[in-house]
């Protein structure tokens, strides 16, 4: 099916809540959205050194899936999607925290939200869908809306990493077998350099404080109009929570066994056991819960997962 726009490409992902919950994470699993969503609020909130003082804004809120698990921690949390379905979705998912507001977004650009209305802004796995020009003028409303001395996490895929490179040439294979009379797919995966991402946050007015490139994600954090003493204050506290904010070489090395798994280049029970025989920590966990969710949703394909007890 060709969509025209962001919006109807997401709704249509979001027909239902469980495709909606397949869209944000791939899993389909209450579970293992829940897992995800901890994972990613634990790198938001030391990126932003969330305090629980912040009003903190998402763009690309999905079905909520940081937002849940992330508002404790804000004074207020407001996310957007171009998808209203997705916000209907979550909105479902967060009912009961009374510090949350969602709202549906019509094109690029926060216009609801007022100048300087928050401390805090981020987006994750949001930007690398995203044409460039929609890419820069959603940086430059993240611009807007913060305040002076606010801060942004903002992340997108990393071309120069060599599994980013690889995930890159995922989509050239895929469109190199697709019908090339209809347009690309709008919803498609999307990559910059870390140079390339730079010039797009530095020319929407945001100061890059840290960037961690050392994966297959850029990520960077940069703030709006801080004072020298903040900037110093800032650029030390993200050297000091790197390990914290920054996706480890473990993480991009299962991630890059998971690709193998997803796009049919190695069997599921392959990953699995390689797993079983690396030390037990939380990302091998993590991943063993999610590769177990997609071999669920894969039966057709891959025959029944075995009952896999963690250690």
């Amino acid at each position: 099916m060709e969509f025209e726009s962001y919006s109807s490409f997401w709704n249509q992902q979001a027909a239902t809540p469980e495709a909606a919950l397949a869209a944000v994470d791939g899993s389909a699993s209450e579970d293992i959205v829940r897992r995800t969503g901890r994972w990613t609020a634990a790198q938001v909130r030391a990126a932003l050194g969330l305090d629980g003082s912040q009003r903190v804004l998402e763009l690309g809120c999905g079905v909520g899936r940081i937002g849940r698990e992330l508002a404790r921690h804000c004074r207020s949390w407001h996310g957007v999607d171009i998808s209203a379905a997705m916000v209907e979705v979550a909105s479902s998912r967060l009912a009961g925290l009374e510090n949350v507001t969602v709202s549906a977004l019509t094109r690029t650009t926060l216009e609801p939200l007022a100048d300087a209305s928050f401390e805090r802004a981020y987006t994750v796995a949001v930007l690398c869908h995203m044409d460039k020009e929609d890419l820069y003028l959603y940086l430059r409303e993240i611009h807007r809306v913060l305040a002076d001395g606010g801060l942004a996490y903002l992340e997108t895929w990393n071309l120069a990493h060599p599994m980013g490179w690889k995930r890159w040439r995922f989509e050239v294979d895929n469109w190199d077998r697709a019908d090339q009379t209809r347009r690309k797919d709008v919803g498609r995966n999307q990559f910059c350099s870390p140079e390339e991402f730079g010039l797009y946050v530095s020319g929407a007015g945001l100061e890059p404080l840290a960037r961690f490139i050392e994966s297959p994600w850029i990520q960077v954090v940069a703030g709006k109009n801080l004072s020298e003493k903040d900037r110093r204050r800032e650029r030390a506290r993200l050297t000091e929570e790197k390990a914290r904010i920054a996706y480890s070489p473990l993480w991009g090395e299962l991630f890059g066994e998971l690709l193998e798994v997803i796009y049919g280049v190695r069997p599921p029970g392959e990953m699995l056991a390689a797993l079983a025989e690396r030390e037990p920590n939380d990302e091998t966990e993590l991943f063993r819960a999610y590769l177990l969710a997609l071999w669920r949703q894969g039966e057709a394909q891959w025959g029944e997962p075995p009952s896999v007890k963690a250690p």
